[in-house]
């Protein structure tokens, strides 16, 4: 399974995901409420560590912009509130399924691992409709072993 199809799988359990009666990769409608996308930032290499005989561990991270467009007709402060509980909701729900282990697992060093979801605004208005967006980041070890270069 990739990470992007593990990040996906595991954000459809957050209690409150079924507001969303859709959700795209690299896609969200925002002329329609309540659907949602997820669009992945790739890769980044954050540190990397070599011990005296050549093996590495290697701090990684994901990173992916999560997208919910929601109702909000102009000057509707009632939606307003409940588009922003959502988003802080759903922050809440990342961190207490990243400290207690609940959340997927990428790397070699399980315990090591952490997942955000942070900086969630308001991304967007436009007719009836408010699209709020969330950073997710993934950061992980990868450990990597090499030969032994006395032993060749």
């Amino acid at each position: 399974m990739t990470a992007l199809e593990k990040i996906r799988s595991w954000l459809a359990t957050f209690p409150d995901f079924d507001i969303l009666s859709s959700f795209s990769v690299d896609y969200i409608d925002r002329a329609v409420p309540n659907n949602g996308g997820i669009f992945p930032d790739g890769l980044v290499e954050v540190e990397r560590r070599r011990d005296i005989m050549g093996n590495s561990t290697v701090t990684n991270q994901y990173n992916f912009g999560i997208y919910g467009v929601f109702a909000k007709p102009p000057g509707d402060d009632v939606g307003a509130v409940i588009n922003a509980d959502w988003v802080s909701g759903f922050q809440e729900w990342v961190q207490a399924q990243s400290v207690t282990g609940d959340a997927p697992t990428f790397g070699d060093v399980p315990n090591a691992e952490k997942i955000t979801a942070q900086n969630g605004m308001l991304y967007d208005t436009g007719e009836g409709t408010a699209t709020y967006m969330v950073q997710l980041s993934v950061q992980f070890k990868k450990k990597f072993e090499v030969k032994n270069p006395w032993l060749i």
